[in-house]
């Protein structure tokens, strides 16, 4: 069976002769990394230091009734979602969607999405940012950030890559 030419291996960059112990572990047990105010539960599993920037890997557990995101764009970096349990309502652009345990939506870079926990259960996803930026400052200051609100808090998104569509006029992004 012969494969396409256009789906190659990238160019590597380990060069060694021979392999290197390099690796990282999280054990499950770990303490998150940012509980919010909310009840919200961010695990940093693979930051954009830890990564050299190649990918960021977060597990987020979301309280009954969380908020999440409203719809938004992101110029740099794809988002993808996995939901692990519970149920997740996912915006693709085009609609809401409701997301369950094993379901995934990823979002290319321009693409609109938003979430939301709107049952009265917890959940909890994975979500996956490529390639990785720093959005550990993202997570811990957005709700101080939202509470400021204003040209500080759009200030704030776009610095983080995050383009609301609520901080533009229509056809001004």
């Amino acid at each position: 069976m012969s494969h396409p030419e256009h789906l190659q291996y990238p160019e590597p960059r380990y060069h060694g002769d021979r392999g290197e112990v390099n690796a990282s572990f999280r054990s499950a047990d770990s303490p998150p990394d940012l509980t919010t105010s909310r009840g919200d539960v961010y695990r940093y599993l693979a930051t954009h230091e830890s990564t050299g920037g190649e990918y960021g890997l977060y597990q987020v557990d979301l309280a009954a009734g969380a908020a999440g995101a409203k719809t938004h764009f992101h110029r740099a970096m794809s988002e993808s979602f996995y939901v692990l349990s519970g149920k997740l309502e996912l915006y693709n652009g085009d609609k809401w969607v409701t997301g369950g345990s094993g379901d995934f939506l990823y979002v290319p870079p321009g693409g609109l999405h938003a979430f939301k926990n709107v049952t009265d259960e917890p959940m909890s996803m994975l979500m996956l940012f490529s390639p990785g930026a720093p959005r550990e400052e993202f997570f811990e200051r957005v709700a101080e950030m939202s509470q400021r609100g204003g040209e500080e808090l759009k200030e704030f998104r776009v610095r983080h890559d995050s383009y609301f569509e609520e901080d533009f006029e229509p056809g001004v992004v």
